[in-house]
């Protein structure tokens, strides 16, 4: 099976991803599929600072509960309020619509610690 990997973003292990342009962070098209349909979304606040690895939220599915973790850190300045209305916009459209929060990064230098587009796709 294959999976949308874009080139512009940076990834985890654990399937989030970071575009180091705009801040946002979500889920991959693999950590979408894997939960299933998605029911409910849970952020942070806005204007909470996040560490690296601090769980940044919750996504909630037919299938299971998975924690999503900060891949880098920074401040909270948006959450995507569409999501709580409609969660399945994960499903749908994971790095567009479907993004979680934007975060202000502490530094983009943390970006480069995270996984390429060749290096997630080598570890699915």
């Amino acid at each position: 099976m294959s999976f949308d990997i874009p080139e512009n973003l940076y990834y985890t292990e654990s399937h989030e991803w970071v575009d180091p342009e705009t801040g946002k962070i979500g889920i991959t098209d693999y950590a979408q599929d894997e939960l299933g349909d998605i029911v409910f979304v849970e952020f942070p606040g806005v204007g909470d600072h996040l560490e690296t690895d601090d769980e940044l939220g919750v996504v909630e599915s037919i299938k299971a509960v998975s924690d999503i973790y900060a891949p880098v850190s920074g401040e909270v300045t948006a959450v995507n309020e569409a999501l709580e209305g409609e969660p399945e916009l994960l499903n749908d459209d994971p790095y567009g619509e479907g993004w979680l929060v934007e975060l202000d990064l502490d530094s983009t230098d943390e970006v480069e610690s995270l996984l390429t587009p060749e290096e997630y796709e080598s570890q699915l």
